[in-house]
């Protein structure tokens, strides 16, 4: 069997609803020199028949439901291929992502992973926004640390080079919420970043999903700023860090006031004053004296 110059790894979980549409993108590429690993992550609706029908045209890996990055990671452990990309089962891609990635990576071998420029789209199929490329990749660690979206597309816009994606670890597990942002920080941290303008990525916008997930991607955010701080330039592990920490506190803490978490909110406003007075106090007492009075934030 030859060895495919890229490696496609799709976690799926439940997606019976958006998976052909997925898988569908895949096989319509320009560059064939693919294989697509499909991880079922212990789906329970029609998931797995949707895929035994696809019979060869794809490699399916099944597994106890562990969460999207333990089944990234068991995808990237099977993959072959020289570069890895990623495609979450809900996004899909227009047919000339793969070319265009893989010309950029063989015409430039300094750059260690790339994305693409993204249309944002409803669950039903309606344009509601791009995720347009950064203005430049310089000091790339602390533009995702400050707003992590930095990386247009997220994972289903990345390709990266499988040797980076080795020497930096796969996907954390234990994060739950911003395990996306930690990879492309230490990805970040190790090799150079490219983003390519076309649109040739469509990411779906799930309004529900945020919601439901709130804590687990709050405490995601925090642990992550924690534990790539030092791969930020020495200079900026200070008081850009402390900025970068009171901004997600404040953040959520608009989140839960709104949930009817009054209390809870205030304590998140509190530790975010502490850590960043000067950079972030007018906007955070701001809050506060909203919250105290009643009003919207």
């Amino acid at each position: 069997m030859s060895t495919p110059r890229v490696s496609i790894v799709m976690p799926a979980y439940n997606c019976a609803w958006c998976i052909d549409r997925a898988i569908d993108s895949v096989q319509a590429q320009t560059f064939t020199d693919f294989e697509l690993i499909v991880v079922d992550d212990g789906s329970t609706d029609d998931t797995p028949t949707l895929l035994a029908r696809r019979g060869d045209a794809l490699r399916v890996i099944r597994q106890d439901n562990a969460g999207m990055s333990a089944a990234r990671n068991t995808g990237i452990a099977a993959a072959r291929g020289e570069f890895i990309a990623f495609l979450d089962s809900d996004d899909w891609w227009r047919p000339h992502k793969l070319a265009q990635q893989v010309a950029l990576l063989d015409a430039e071998p300094d750059i260690g992973f790339c994305s693409h420029a993204t249309e944002l789209q409803s669950p039903e199929g309606v344009k509601v926004g791009e995720w347009g490329c950064p203005p430049d990749a310089e000091n790339l660690v602390a533009r995702i640390l400050g707003g992590h979206s930095a990386v247009a597309g997220g994972a289903s816009s990345v390709m990266v080079r499988r040797g980076l994606l080795e020497r930096t670890g796969g996907f954390d597990a234990r994060l739950r919420g911003a395990e996306d942002t930690d990879q492309w920080v230490r990805l970040a941290a190790a090799g150079r970043y490219a983003c390519l303008p076309d649109l040739q990525v469509v990411v779906t916008r799930n309004p529900g999903s945020v919601s439901r997930n709130r804590e687990a991607m709050r405490r995601g955010a925090l642990d992550c700023l924690d534990k790539n701080r030092a791969l930020l330039p020495v200079a900026q592990q200070s008081a850009f860090w402390r900025s970068c920490r009171a901004s997600v506190l404040a953040d959520y803490a608009k989140w839960r006031y709104r949930d009817g978490e009054r209390a809870a909110a205030l304590r998140d406003l509190a530790q975010a004053f502490a850590l960043a007075p000067l950079a972030r106090g007018r906007l955070i007492l701001s809050l506060a004296l909203a919250m105290l009075t009643g009003r919207p934030v």
